[in-house]
């Protein structure tokens, strides 16, 4: 795990602030890579790396240059199955000077070129330059968990891990791109490509790219869901496959030469990987949960301990504070690079900075809800769809539809959500699946109230409409379900797995998600629709398959939390001037982004927190740190 950043010049040429840049571009992602640090320049090209010792701590030095001296490559992840590939690159002559996962990466690109992909399963973002052709080839992994951004100018070409070490360029200043802006306050993250931040953008995930005298020759995905259902399979023998890959991921993931642990909140996710984890060492498995003294309804450190005690752990817990929050909430904004999806960013933060002091990997549950259907917003989703199919006695979805009558037994899950449901069934009734989960995903509905007239001015939703549109309706399928559930994994998880990013590397931990493996996403995706959601049963073919694995009372739970944080109590309490004196300054006034007045009366009155005002924090300080 580690830092990247290079610049790749036209024409070959190689002005004399390169070495210099790229120095001060790594000055600003030293958090990412406390263990080592070095730049190489070749003809045309400078590259820089920050190193985080995982595998061979010895010999994993990079920019890494090929046995040949004809490619250069920095690369931030880990290829779980290098060992694997290290055997089939020996069988084809290749010898190795390393055990580093960097070294089969980089012969891997030497026997496959771009091909190289289909091999990989791992977490990375990298960039190799081929002196042999003169292009440079950048790349990132099947679901975004590695970050990767760039420029694009007419005289270089220049990336990145964080979007910060691209304005160490010189001539590269940071501004904010209005449209992408809108794109934030509607959905809290950006739709394809694009960043808030004018001229920047990132690699999607499962892309790749092909440079050329510094501009894009070739932008291409290499991997995408296959929806067809497989009709072979009972339920039983795919709940016992997806046990198989589960337990295979998390092997693969285990493979370390530092220490590993795991985050565990007492969910089903998370302690579903700490149980299965604890069967692949000898050591006590160190656990890391966090919790807030406020109220028992922010302590879940029960259900972990229960956890712990079955796996013979050490549990270490945290109990962050209000004060917690005021003195990190800026350095967060600047690690983040972008805004933040949500309140959860602080504990994230919290508890990668208790684990960093005890290891330097940790497992994770991420992905899980997003990857087996997790958020209650599907059920949601799904009971206007079924109402609309016994009324109108519409098959749209074909025969996998979820019907009305099966999910009566499960609707009692929604009774917190009934004011979800009253503002979602309000407006729109039995439009298409598109508008319908645009609708229900959208952020902006109270906008006017936390933001300017002259910023909304501009605000065009039918053109944001447009563009979600052709990101939910691209997967071959007629299911609702895996619309929704493929939107949210091209999307809203990559907007989390920022935030895991960002939290762990700027506490110089690695994070690993297990559930995110593409062989798991591809057994998962030929599932029939009725089968993941059976009954309107929320991760059901998943829970089948750990029913066996985890304690009655953690598979049981009806009260699992999401990791929540007292931002409520906080805000309209101890660190109430906190928030006002950041979203109602003098700067803020003058940026004319956000309805001051309105948000000063809120505070001063009895707030109720919403994510309207969590956003316009986020925003806010943001603007302050890394835009002014």
């Amino acid at each position: 795990m580690c830092g990247i950043a290079g610049i790749i010049f036209k024409n070959n040429s190689q002005p004399d602030w390169s070495r210099p840049t790229v120095s001060n571009m790594l000055d600003s992602i030293a958090h990412r890579g406390p263990d080592g640090r070095d730049i190489f320049i070749g003809e045309g090209f400078a590259f820089g790396h920050v190193r985080l010792a995982i595998i061979d701590l010895q010999n994993g030095q990079q920019p890494f240059v090929s046995f040949d001296g004809s490619c250069v490559m920095v690369f931030n992840g880990e290829i779980y199955n290098y060992l694997e590939l290290r055997q089939i690159l020996i069988r084809k002559g290749y010898n190795f000077k390393t055990n580093t996962d960097t070294e089969v990466l980089m012969n891997m690109y030497l026997e496959y070129g771009s091909e190289m992909l289909k091999h990989l399963n791992g977490m990375f973002a990298f960039a190799i330059h081929d002196k042999r052709t003169g292009k440079t080839f950048l790349s990132r992994d099947h679901f975004g968990i590695k970050p990767l951004y760039y420029v694009e100018t007419v005289d270089f070409f220049a990336f990145s891990s964080e979007i910060k070490a691209l304005y160490k360029i010189p001539g590269i200043k940071a501004s904010v791109d209005s449209e992408m802006l809108h794109e934030y306050i509607t959905f809290q993250f950006t739709l394809t490509n694009d960043t808030l931040y004018e001229g920047i953008k990132k690699v999607e995930p499962a892309h790749y790219i092909y440079i050329q005298n510094a501009k894009i020759h070739e932008y291409k995905r290499y991997w995408e869901l296959d929806y067809t259902i497989n009709e072979s399979k009972t339920e039983e023998e795919f709940a016992d496959e997806l046990l198989i890959l589960i337990n295979n991921s998390i092997s693969l993931q285990m493979r370390s030469d530092v220490e590993v642990g795991v985050y565990l909140s007492g969910g089903i996710d998370s302690s579903t990987i700490a149980l299965l984890a604890s069967k692949h060492t000898h050591e006590p498995l160190n656990c890391f949960t966090g919790a807030f003294k406020e109220s028992i309804d922010y302590d879940e450190t029960r259900y972990a301990k229960i956890v712990t005690e079955r796996i013979q752990g050490v549990g270490r817990e945290i109990y962050p504070e209000w004060t917690d929050f005021v003195s990190n909430f800026e350095h967060l904004m600047w690690l983040m690079d972008e805004p933040s999806a949500g309140p959860g960013l602080f504990s994230q933060f919290m508890v990668s900075q208790l684990a960093s002091k005890h290891v330097k990997v940790v497992l994770g549950g991420q992905g899980a809800d997003e990857m087996f259907g997790g958020y209650m917003r599907y059920n949601i989703a799904y009971l206007e769809q079924c109402i609309k199919g016994s009324i109108f006695e519409t098959g749209e979805e074909g025969k996998h539809v979820v019907t009305l009558d099966s999910m009566i037994g499960n609707l009692s899950n929604l009774k917190n959500y009934t004011p979800l449901i009253k503002q979602h069934f309000s407006n729109g009734m039995f439009d298409p699946m598109d508008r319908r989960y645009f609708n229900l995903i959208n952020r902006a509905p109270n906008a006017e109230k936390y933001y300017s007239k002259d910023f909304l001015t501009s605000y065009n939703e039918e053109t944001l409409f447009a563009k979600f549109s052709g990101v939910f309706n691209d997967p071959k399928t007629t299911s609702m379900f895996n619309k929704m559930t493929n939107f949210d994994l091209r999307t809203f998880l990559p907007a989390l797995l920022h935030v895991e990013d960002r939290v762990s590397m700027g506490n110089s931990i690695e994070s690993r998600v297990p559930f995110l493996d593409k062989h798991i996403a591809e057994l998962t995706a030929s599932m029939p629709p009725t089968m993941k959601f059976n009954g309107g049963q929320n991760k059901h073919v998943f829970l089948k398959a750990i029913k066996n694995v985890l304690p009655k009372e953690i598979l049981n739970r009806k009260d699992k939390m999401g990791f929540p944080t007292p931002i409520n109590e906080w805000l309209s309490g101890p660190a109430k001037e906190y928030a006002l004196d950041t979203l109602t300054s003098q700067k803020s006034r003058q940026r004319g982004y956000l309805n001051t007045d309105y948000i000063d009366k809120n505070l001063n009155s009895g707030f109720k927190f919403s994510r309207d005002l969590w956003g316009a924090l986020c925003l806010e300080t943001w603007f302050a740190k890394n835009i002014d």
